[in-house]
Protein backbone atom coordinates (compact mmCIF):
# COMPACT_ATOMS: atom_id res chain seq x y z
CA UNK A 1 0.00 0.00 0.00
CA UNK A 2 1.33 3.44 -0.95
CA UNK A 3 2.08 5.67 2.02
CA UNK A 4 1.08 9.32 2.07
CA UNK A 5 3.70 11.97 2.77
CA UNK A 6 1.87 14.31 5.22
CA UNK A 7 3.96 17.35 4.32
CA UNK A 8 3.44 16.83 0.60
CA UNK A 9 -0.27 16.19 1.12
CA UNK A 10 -0.62 19.40 3.12
CA UNK A 11 1.37 21.43 0.60
CA UNK A 12 -0.78 20.19 -2.29
CA UNK A 13 -3.94 20.90 -0.33
CA UNK A 14 -2.79 24.45 0.39
CA UNK A 15 -1.97 24.94 -3.28
CA UNK A 16 -5.55 24.05 -4.21
CA UNK A 17 -6.97 26.29 -1.51
CA UNK A 18 -4.87 29.27 -2.58
CA UNK A 19 -5.79 28.84 -6.24
CA UNK A 20 -9.46 28.57 -5.33
CA UNK A 21 -9.29 31.63 -3.05
CA UNK A 22 -8.24 33.82 -5.96
CA UNK A 23 -11.14 32.58 -8.05
CA UNK A 24 -13.69 32.92 -5.24
CA UNK A 25 -12.51 36.47 -4.56
CA UNK A 26 -12.72 37.47 -8.22
CA UNK A 27 -15.84 35.57 -9.34
CA UNK A 28 -17.67 34.49 -6.21
CA UNK A 29 -18.52 30.98 -5.08
CA UNK A 30 -21.45 30.31 -7.41
CA UNK A 31 -19.69 31.44 -10.59
CA UNK A 32 -16.46 29.57 -9.87
CA UNK A 33 -16.45 26.05 -11.30
CA UNK A 34 -14.58 22.99 -10.12
CA UNK A 35 -12.90 22.82 -13.53
CA UNK A 36 -11.57 26.36 -13.08
CA UNK A 37 -10.16 25.47 -9.68
CA UNK A 38 -8.43 22.43 -11.17
CA UNK A 39 -6.89 24.47 -13.98
CA UNK A 40 -5.70 27.19 -11.58
CA UNK A 41 -4.22 24.61 -9.21
CA UNK A 42 -2.71 22.53 -12.01
CA UNK A 43 -4.54 19.36 -11.02
CA UNK A 44 -7.19 17.01 -12.32
CA UNK A 45 -10.76 16.74 -11.09
CA UNK A 46 -10.06 13.30 -9.68
CA UNK A 47 -7.05 14.58 -7.78
CA UNK A 48 -9.02 17.55 -6.43
CA UNK A 49 -11.65 15.21 -5.01
CA UNK A 50 -8.87 13.25 -3.34
CA UNK A 51 -8.36 16.31 -1.12
CA UNK A 52 -11.89 17.76 -0.96
CA UNK A 53 -15.28 16.06 -1.38
CA UNK A 54 -16.84 19.04 -3.20
CA UNK A 55 -16.45 22.70 -4.10
CA UNK A 56 -18.06 23.88 -0.87
CA UNK A 57 -15.42 22.02 1.12
CA UNK A 58 -12.75 23.95 -0.76
CA UNK A 59 -14.58 27.21 -0.02
CA UNK A 60 -14.78 26.41 3.69
CA UNK A 61 -11.11 25.43 3.74
CA UNK A 62 -10.19 28.91 2.54
CA UNK A 63 -11.48 30.30 5.84
CA UNK A 64 -10.23 27.47 8.03
CA UNK A 65 -6.66 27.32 6.74
CA UNK A 66 -5.06 29.36 9.53
CA UNK A 67 -7.62 28.47 12.17
CA UNK A 68 -5.27 26.61 14.49
CA UNK A 69 -2.72 29.44 14.48
CA UNK A 70 -5.44 31.93 15.33
CA UNK A 71 -6.79 29.79 18.16
CA UNK A 72 -3.32 29.54 19.65
CA UNK A 73 -2.77 33.30 19.34
CA UNK A 74 -6.09 34.06 21.04
CA UNK A 75 -5.25 31.64 23.84
CA UNK A 76 -1.82 33.26 24.38
CA UNK A 77 -3.42 36.71 24.52
CA UNK A 78 -5.93 35.64 27.16
CA UNK A 79 -3.12 34.16 29.27
CA UNK A 80 -1.07 37.39 29.23
CA UNK A 81 -0.47 39.62 32.24
CA UNK A 82 -1.60 42.91 30.65
CA UNK A 83 -5.21 42.60 29.38
CA UNK A 84 -5.22 46.01 27.69
CA UNK A 85 -2.07 45.30 25.69
CA UNK A 86 -3.41 41.83 24.89
CA UNK A 87 -6.70 43.33 23.72
CA UNK A 88 -4.91 45.59 21.25
CA UNK A 89 -2.83 42.63 20.05
CA UNK A 90 -6.02 40.66 19.39
CA UNK A 91 -7.51 43.63 17.54
CA UNK A 92 -4.38 43.76 15.39
CA UNK A 93 -4.55 40.00 14.82
CA UNK A 94 -8.17 40.10 13.69
CA UNK A 95 -7.73 43.25 11.61
CA UNK A 96 -4.50 42.29 9.82
CA UNK A 97 -6.05 40.08 7.10
CA UNK A 98 -8.14 43.04 5.92
CA UNK A 99 -4.95 44.47 4.39
CA UNK A 100 -4.55 41.43 2.14
CA UNK A 101 -6.16 42.13 -1.26
CA UNK A 102 -8.04 38.83 -1.52
CA UNK A 103 -9.47 38.73 1.98
CA UNK A 104 -12.12 41.51 2.04
CA UNK A 105 -13.94 40.24 -1.08
CA UNK A 106 -13.71 36.69 0.27
CA UNK A 107 -15.28 37.79 3.55
CA UNK A 108 -18.09 39.52 1.70
CA UNK A 109 -18.68 36.38 -0.39
CA UNK A 110 -18.73 34.25 2.76
CA UNK A 111 -21.42 36.49 4.22
CA UNK A 112 -23.50 36.10 1.08
CA UNK A 113 -23.13 32.33 1.13
CA UNK A 114 -23.97 32.21 4.84
CA UNK A 115 -27.47 33.47 3.99
CA UNK A 116 -27.86 30.63 1.51
CA UNK A 117 -26.13 27.72 3.18
CA UNK A 118 -26.54 26.67 6.84
CA UNK A 119 -23.19 24.87 6.79
CA UNK A 120 -21.35 28.02 5.78
CA UNK A 121 -23.36 30.02 8.30
CA UNK A 122 -22.43 27.56 11.07
CA UNK A 123 -18.73 27.73 10.16
CA UNK A 124 -18.73 31.52 10.26
CA UNK A 125 -20.66 31.51 13.52
CA UNK A 126 -18.09 29.21 15.15
CA UNK A 127 -15.30 31.52 14.09
CA UNK A 128 -17.24 34.59 15.22
CA UNK A 129 -17.98 33.07 18.62
CA UNK A 130 -14.33 32.16 19.13
CA UNK A 131 -13.28 35.75 18.49
CA UNK A 132 -16.12 37.15 20.59
CA UNK A 133 -15.23 34.92 23.53
CA UNK A 134 -11.59 36.05 23.49
CA UNK A 135 -12.52 39.73 23.25
CA UNK A 136 -15.10 39.35 26.03
CA UNK A 137 -12.60 37.69 28.36
CA UNK A 138 -9.97 40.36 27.75
CA UNK A 139 -12.44 43.20 28.23
CA UNK A 140 -13.61 41.67 31.51
CA UNK A 141 -10.00 41.32 32.71
CA UNK A 142 -9.16 44.88 31.64
CA UNK A 143 -12.19 46.24 33.49
CA UNK A 144 -11.31 44.26 36.62
CA UNK A 145 -7.77 45.62 36.45
CA UNK A 146 -9.04 49.18 36.19
CA UNK A 147 -7.68 49.64 32.68
CA UNK A 148 -11.04 50.40 31.01
CA UNK A 149 -14.49 51.66 32.02
CA UNK A 150 -15.85 49.04 34.46
CA UNK A 151 -19.43 50.01 33.62
CA UNK A 152 -19.24 48.48 30.16
CA UNK A 153 -20.84 45.07 29.61
CA UNK A 154 -17.94 42.89 28.37
CA UNK A 155 -19.86 40.79 25.84
CA UNK A 156 -21.89 43.68 24.44
CA UNK A 157 -18.74 45.76 24.17
CA UNK A 158 -16.91 42.88 22.48
CA UNK A 159 -19.64 42.83 19.84
CA UNK A 160 -19.01 46.50 19.10
CA UNK A 161 -15.27 45.90 18.91
CA UNK A 162 -15.94 43.12 16.40
CA UNK A 163 -18.15 45.48 14.41
CA UNK A 164 -15.41 48.10 14.25
CA UNK A 165 -12.90 45.50 13.06
CA UNK A 166 -15.41 44.22 10.50
CA UNK A 167 -15.79 47.72 9.09
CA UNK A 168 -12.19 47.55 7.88
CA UNK A 169 -13.16 44.57 5.71
CA UNK A 170 -16.35 46.07 4.33
CA UNK A 171 -14.64 49.39 3.57
CA UNK A 172 -11.74 47.65 1.83
CA UNK A 173 -14.11 45.48 -0.19
CA UNK A 174 -16.09 48.50 -1.38
CA UNK A 175 -13.27 50.98 -1.96
CA UNK A 176 -9.92 49.89 -3.47
CA UNK A 177 -8.38 53.15 -2.23
CA UNK A 178 -9.15 52.31 1.40
CA UNK A 179 -6.05 51.05 3.22
CA UNK A 180 -6.94 49.08 6.36
CA UNK A 181 -3.38 49.06 7.69
CA UNK A 182 -3.28 52.86 7.59
CA UNK A 183 -6.54 53.03 9.54
CA UNK A 184 -5.43 50.73 12.35
CA UNK A 185 -4.05 53.58 14.52
CA UNK A 186 -7.41 55.33 14.12
CA UNK A 187 -9.17 52.17 15.26
CA UNK A 188 -6.92 52.02 18.33
CA UNK A 189 -7.78 55.65 19.12
CA UNK A 190 -11.50 54.97 18.76
CA UNK A 191 -11.20 52.01 21.12
CA UNK A 192 -9.24 54.00 23.70
CA UNK A 193 -11.90 56.70 23.77
CA UNK A 194 -14.83 54.30 23.60
CA UNK A 195 -13.44 52.11 26.38
CA UNK A 196 -12.02 55.06 28.34
CA UNK A 197 -8.77 53.18 28.53
CA UNK A 198 -6.30 54.14 31.24
CA UNK A 199 -2.68 54.39 30.04
CA UNK A 200 -0.33 51.96 31.77
CA UNK A 201 1.63 54.74 33.46
CA UNK A 202 -1.60 56.09 35.01
CA UNK A 203 -3.03 52.71 36.03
Amino acid sequence: MRTVDPARHQARRRQIVHAAAELFAAKGFERTTTAEICRAAGTSTGNLFHYFPNKKAVFLAVFEEDGEEKREALARAQAGDDPWRALLEVVNLLAAPAAEPLVPPLVMEAMVQAYRDPEVEAALERDNEQELAALTALLAKAAAAGRIDPGLDPRGTATWVQTLIGSLYTAAAGDPAFKPAEQLPVLHLILRRFLRAVPEEDA
